[in-house]
């Protein structure tokens, strides 16, 4: 593919046009694979600042939001692998104040609240930490398609894999969510009990 030359003003105009539309989803789908907000937010401008800088790389009229999701895929699984191989990091100092504050009474006070303030909203729950408790590979794939909706070609491009690839992967990471389920839905009444 030959690099696209815009003008600084096409460029913005392509950029607002074509990727500031999808924040919303880019975040949701950066939260989902990070678990924390700050990190997500991150995540996200990260992917927006490289998306501005390679915007030349992006072909005018084809999908946005599936060139966006591989750019995050991408920055998430080298970040991820950068912080594994680094050591783990602990401020004792900051441990120990915690530990000497009111703020911890009171978390653990508040512990047996939030209980059962979550069972209110099981069935939400017990899917997402399903989900959050595939590894990364799986995790990405059901949230890609089951999710956000890409289609296999359009997995296939975001993850840099072929169809068949994204296909089994897919299939097993359901089958994963259906052993991780299959008591919550035997308990809730979705399947019968054998």
């Amino acid at each position: 593919m030959i690099p696209t030359a815009y003008t600084e003003k096409e460029k913005n105009m392509v950029f607002q046009s074509e990727m500031l539309p999808h924040l919303d989803s880019m975040y949701n789908f950066a939260f989902r694979l990070t678990l924390d907000e700050d990190d997500a937010k991150d995540l996200v401008q990260d992917t927006y600042l490289k998306a501005f800088r390679f915007i030349n790389s992006f072909e005018k009229g084809t999908n946005a939001k599936a060139w966006l999701f591989r750019i995050l895929k991408n920055s998430f699984i080298n970040d991820f692998r950068k912080k594994s191989k680094e050591p783990s990091k602990v401020d004792y100092q900051e441990v120990e104040t915690f530990y000497n504050s009111e703020e911890f009474d009171n978390e653990i006070e508040a512990t047996s609240d939030l209980r059962s303030e979550s069972v209110q909203d099981l069935i939400g729950d017990e899917v997402a930490n399903a989900i959050n408790s595939l590894e990364v590979d799986f995790r990405i794939a059901i949230i890609l398609c089951d999710i956000e909706g890409f289609t296999y070609e359009e997995m296939a491009k975001i993850l840099d894999i072929p169809i068949g690839t994204v296909r089994s992967r897919l299939h097993r990471a359901r089958g994963l969510l259906k052993e991780k389920l299959s008591s919550y839905a035997k308990k809730m009444g979705y399947l019968q009990k054998s």
